[in-house]
């Protein structure tokens, strides 16, 4: 366990930087198997749902 403030002061701010750069990273992930899933989705709709969808859009 470190005991002056220099080596206490590393490990807070190590934990620190570990835990938004795991955030960022984790929202990525995230973002990315929703646009997946979204395009799997729209991959499996018939054509008339799909030209509903895009009338909507419009």
């Amino acid at each position: 366990m470190p005991s002056d403030f220099a080596s206490t002061f590393i490990l807070v701010l190590t934990c620190v930087v570990t835990f938004i750069v795991a955030r960022l990273l984790s929202r990525k992930w995230r973002e990315k198997k929703r646009q997946k899933e979204e395009a799997q989705r729209r991959a499996n709709e018939s054509r008339q749902v799909r030209r509903a969808r895009e009338r909507r859009a419009k």
